[in-house]
């Protein structure tokens, strides 16, 4: 690695957002010489491109932020109990700034490919500009929602309005002032914006394939009294959290009691605290919901209920309930969202019963009718997990490319390592629990991981490591048998690919923080058990 054309670093890290930043300073901190590679031009990853109308984490601010710094923790005061991008933005600028990580990135450096160099056992990533950086370690901090999704319609370029994605918002925002407005699809990002974009516009038109369970956030300003009894604890209210299976705890713990151990008036009444609470409290009611099917169908037609009494055409109401698991799709969160339905200029067509044909030079034609728009809006999700893995050319022994070592479906050991890829990490990979938590809590932890491994290697004269065929297939066999055991397979979900045509069906995040975490602590007690160090 001798040409002066390339730049030499021990670690490139590839995204600038939360896991990015995060492993910049810990690597950084323990003296090592750093590259993170952004393709946008400021950190934030997911908080920097998803800025549509109503953009908010579904996890309580005292909880969705980094642990590593008491004094961060201490200093930084969230303005609302969930807190919408432009303040999680603001939140992670002020962590770059604070501890001087923007020196250690290159903005607009989209990486194009990376291959793993066999003789001088480096990664050498080449960006879309042009310039080639080397590293004995590649760090993929490219997150589990960062690759958009847009349906294969017919005639999409035809459209001579404006197009729109809620993944790749403008920055400038976008003014909807007396449109006639079409948005396709009802998941969480459309849950979040059809509220706000329909108090702008002059005609919303919703194109629902799948209606979603939803229940309110009751979001609001912070409850300083609250923010007050957990900061003077913090460090005690971090480690409950971590105990949690989903790394939070929340406001309203869970209960220890199954649904069907109580009568039905009790059962309502527990479910009415917490829809009324509002949050993920709802699913903590009892320990079974994700479980127990007939547990599950009494916490599902609570909300089916709620969803009747908040829409006054009963039609809509009846078009908008699901008939599915509640929660083996991630909940949503909203405000006000169902009641939307109730304004007269919003309307709701079901493309199950009248499937999008195409898209025309006016807007969008339906098998039973056409509409005509100013803007369309997709907010039709992600290729999640692995599509931004594998949207990079990514290359490892004998040239192998990622795309073909999972064609069958993404296979890692713990998450983070994968075969035939030495000394490349994944920050949230498939197999890890990822997006089943809080991930700032999960992302801490793979990174710690992480940066405990590189300075083990650096101690021991170790070249490179990457997990066995055997211990990787183990792996997706016990995430998949974990899973089974729930009902999160139930559904057709993004955790399985199932919303993007072509994808392998295969249950991606592990199932369970707290017995992940120990896999991870036995692996490196045991001596790396399961890895090849060379």
């Amino acid at each position: 690695m001798s040409d002066a054309s390339y730049l030499e670093f021990d670690a490139i890290v590839v995204g600038a957002g939360i896991a990015g930043l995060y492993m910049a300073y810990q690597l950084s901190q323990r003296g090592y010489k750093v590259r993170v590679l952004e393709r946008a031009d400021g950190v934030g990853g997911t908080w920097y491109w998803n800025r549509y109308p109503g953009a908010r984490c579904d996890v309580e601010s005292l909880e969705y932020s980094y642990t590593f710094s008491e004094e961060l923790q201490q200093e930084w005061e969230w303005s609302e109990r969930y807190a919408g991008q432009p303040e999680i933005l603001r939140y992670v600028n002020h962590v770059a700034d604070r501890f001087s990580l923007r020196k250690y990135i290159e903005f607009g450096a989209e990486v194009a490919k990376a291959e793993f160099d066999e003789r001088d056992s480096r990664w050498v990533v080449h960006t879309a500009n042009g310039t080639v950086y080397t590293g004995n370690f590649l760090v993929m901090a490219t997150g589990c929602l960062s690759s958009t999704n847009t349906p294969d319609i017919d005639g999409i370029d035809d459209f001579q309005g404006n197009v729109y994605h809620t993944g790749e918002w403008p920055h400038g925002g976008v003014d909807f002032s007396g449109q006639a407005v079409g948005i396709v699809g009802t998941g969480s990002s459309a849950i979040q914006a059809i509220p706000h974009i329909a108090r702008e516009c002059g005609e919303l038109t919703v194109f629902q394939r799948t209606p979603n369970y939803s229940v309110p956030a009751r979001n609001g300003p912070i409850d300083k009294r609250y923010e007050a009894k957990v900061k003077s604890n913090y460090a005690g209210f971090r480690a409950k959290n971590r105990m949690m299976p989903a790394a939070l705890g929340g406001s309203f713990p869970g209960t220890n009691v199954s649904a069907l151990d109580v009568s039905q008036d009790e059962r309502n009444l527990e479910f009415h605290k917490r829809w009324d609470h509002g949050g993920f409290a709802f699913l903590g009611a009892f320990n079974d919901l994700g479980i127990s099917r007939e547990s599950n169908d009494c916490a599902a037609e609570f909300v089916r209920d709620r969803i009747r009494d908040a829409v006054a055409e009963s039609e809509v109401a009846e078009a908008l309930i699901p008939d599915s698991v509640i929660g083996c799709k991630r909940l949503c969160l909203d405000t006000q969202y169902f009641e939307t339905y109730n304004l007269e200029h919003v309307h709701l067509v079901d493309i199950r019963k009248h499937p999008i044909v195409r898209l025309t030079s006016h807007g969008i034609e339906c098998s039973h009718r056409s509409y005509e728009f100013d803007s369309v809006v997709f907010a039709t999700g992600f290729d999640a997990m692995t599509g931004t893995l594998l949207r990079i050319n990514l290359r490892g022994r004998n040239r192998i490319s990622l795309n073909e070592s999972w064609k069958e479906g993404p296979k890692t050991f713990l998450g983070l390592t994968t075969v035939g890829f030495p000394n490349m990490f994944m920050i949230s990979g498939p197999g890890s629990p990822s997006v089943l938590t809080n991930m700032i809590v999960s992302i801490e932890q793979h990174v710690e991981w992480i940066a405990d491994c590189m300075d083990h290697m650096q101690r021991t004269g170790v070249r490179t490591i990457e997990p066995t065929v055997e211990v990787q297939d183990d792996w997706v066999t016990y995430v998949n048998a974990i899973a089974d055991m729930t009902l999160y397979p139930r559904c057709n979900s993004w955790y399985l690919g199932a919303n993007i045509p072509g994808k392998p069906r295969v249950f991606m995040p592990h199932v369970g923080y707290p017995n992940y975490v120990k896999r991870c602590e036995d692996v490196v007690a045991n001596d790396y058990q399961g890895f090849v160090l060379q």
